[in-house]
């Protein structure tokens, strides 16, 4: 992970966080995916739906998340709301590679995860590092490594 800012900007409080995604998830049962939007807004990084499989559970589970692009690849950052801990999706996706994503004005679609490490994951993070001028100083609130994550394409059987 890089920290070469390692002043920490404000964050607001974990409720908010949490109540602000709760919200964001029941207007997308509402209305679908009119309220995700793409990386070519102005905000830098798009919106997108991730459906999970629980790992305790075996429930259907869903997130909406933000993300990039790299190329056709969307790019995700399991940062937990730079809460400490991993999200319960990213542990799900740990458990269960196999998800389906819906980005705005697509069908949904299924992919397989996999973390990015090494040179892919500086050269992912640098390009989040320019959406977002924080990124390092958020990174640095929290005491274990944001990973990276990739969503590929899968074929379905």
């Amino acid at each position: 992970m890089s920290t070469e800012s390692t002043k920490s900007p404000k964050l607001p409080p974990v409720w908010f966080k949490h109540l602000f995604w709760r919200a964001h998830r029941v207007l997308y049962r509402l209305v679908g995916g009119r309220v995700l939007w793409t990386p070519a807004s102005k905000r830098g990084w798009g919106a997108m739906h991730l459906t999970t499989i629980g790992r305790k559970s075996g429930q259907v589970r869903g997130v909406i998340l933000g993300y990039i692009e790299d190329g056709d690849t969307p790019v995700v950052m399991a940062m937990n709301g730079w809460d400490e801990g991993h999200p319960a999706w990213w542990l799900n996706l740990e458990a269960h590679p196999d998800a389906v994503i819906r980005l705005k004005g697509q069908p949904e679609r299924p992919v397989r995860t996999r973390e990015v490490e090494g040179e892919e994951r500086e050269r992912l993070w640098r390009k989040w590092a320019a959406v977002d001028e924080n990124l390092d100083g958020y990174a640095a609130t929290r005491s274990i490594a944001t990973p990276v994550i990739a969503f590929e394409p899968r074929e379905t059987t």
